[in-house]
């Protein structure tokens, strides 16, 4: 094992599974947590050194992420922990100095918390259709830019320090977008409420609201008008970080269900001996492995400079499938204990329906890859 794998390995076991149903049952995770993770490098693996990061590639990423989750980490654990992975690309990518000291360099070492905010209620995966409005003023008070709007199933929202959000500075369309960074505590700028989720649980997700804040014109992410490319750039990144998520999460349900077959005997002998059970987990073990084949020769061709886009939102599905599948055969064969709420299948069951959804829906990324790939009229 390499010494990152080891390193976020190691890190699950001694600071986050003794600790992680009682995270899930109060919905949060302690901001404690990401100071350590902090102090250990785990933030930023693949983002330049200048900026704070690890200096590594995508691929580094995913080894980090796998271990994690061989360790027992849970799909909502890592995404609240890991919002910084959605945050903060864009305001590295920009090299503007002011923005990365400020936002970038704190929270890469755990110091503050971000997340990033596109969907809107009513918006769904429609980023070019984005209603929150961001209008420049100058004034003898400064430069500023007036927001009005709001956003929904937003992650880590409750206890985000910053948000880089999505607004129109301009017309219709895409073209009209920009990203601003919006700091809690600014006035109008509120969490409407924390959003109950059926998996997910230690991970906080916002409603938030938007009534005339003014974000210094300082605050903005690149140039004007360049939000929705900005965007389209990082969505290979998070959808192969949601495949990771998926396969993980299968991979770790795998391993565990494997274990209860030898383990628990039923009418005198092992489950394992049982043709259908060893069955099972043969298909759980292919589409496990055919998933995680798969989003790492679409990263690796990501990181080669690829144009991957369409082989991305592939490599999501069958994750997602993977994980689908995996996990619910998972909660069967532990029979009425992967029932019980606080059994880890249970939890990577409920936790593996949001991937489909997240970072696109997969009937939008479907439609996406359609015309990408020359099939649509």
């Amino acid at each position: 094992m390499s010494a990152l794998r080891e390193l976020g390995a190691e890190f699950v076991r001694r600071e986050v599974a003794p600790y992680l149903q009682e995270w899930e049952d109060a919905g949060t995770i302690p901001r404690e947590l990401h100071l350590t993770a902090g102090k250990q490098g785990l933030f930023g693996v693949a983002l330049p050194e200048e900026v704070g990061g690890g200096g590594g590639s995508m691929l580094d990423s995913l080894d980090l992420q796998e271990a994690m989750f061989e360790a027992g980490a849970s799909s909502g654990l890592m995404a609240g922990l890991f919002t910084s992975g959605i945050a903060l690309p864009h305001i590295a990518a920009s090299g503007d100095a002011d923005l990365v000291d400020r936002f970038v360099r704190p929270t890469l070492a755990g110091e503050t918390i971000g997340s990033l905010a596109i969907t809107e209620p009513g918006g769904g995966s429609d980023v070019a259709g984005i209603r929150t409005t961001a209008v420049r003023q100058k004034s003898a008070q400064g430069d500023h830019y007036v927001v009005n709007g709001a956003k929904t199933f937003i992650t880590s929202g409750v206890r985000a320090d910053f948000v880089t959000t999505a607004v129109r500075t301009g017309g219709p369309g895409h073209g009209g977008l920009s990203l601003l960074v919006v700091e809690s505590g600014t006035p109008g700028f509120t969490v409407d409420r924390s959003l109950q989720k059926m998996g997910w649980h230690c991970s906080d997700t916002a409603e938030l609201s938007y009534v005339d804040v003014r974000v210094p014109a300082a605050n903005l992410v690149g140039e004007e008008g360049s939000g929705f490319y900005q965007i389209a750039e990082q969505f290979v990144v998070e959808r192969l970080g949601l495949a990771v998520h998926a396969y993980g999460i299968a991979a770790r349900s795998l391993a565990l269900t494997a274990a209860y077959c030898r383990d628990r005997e039923t009418f005198g002998k092992p489950l394992i001996a049982n043709q259908v059970v060893r069955h099972k987990l043969v298909e759980m073990r292919r589409q496990v492995e055919v998933a995680r084949t798969y989003a790492r020769e679409v990263a690796r061709r990501h990181v080669d400079g690829e144009n991957v886009i369409a082989e991305a939102c592939l490599a999501k599905q069958t994750a997602c499938d993977a994980a689908t599948y995996v996990c619910d055969q998972a909660v069967q064969l532990h029979g009425g204990t992967g029932y019980l709420h606080g059994t880890e299948v249970e939890r990577h069951y409920r936790d593996a329906r949001i991937l489909p959804i997240g970072g696109g829906a997969t009937e939008v990324l479907t439609d996406l890859a359609a015309r990408l790939l020359g099939y649509a009229s």
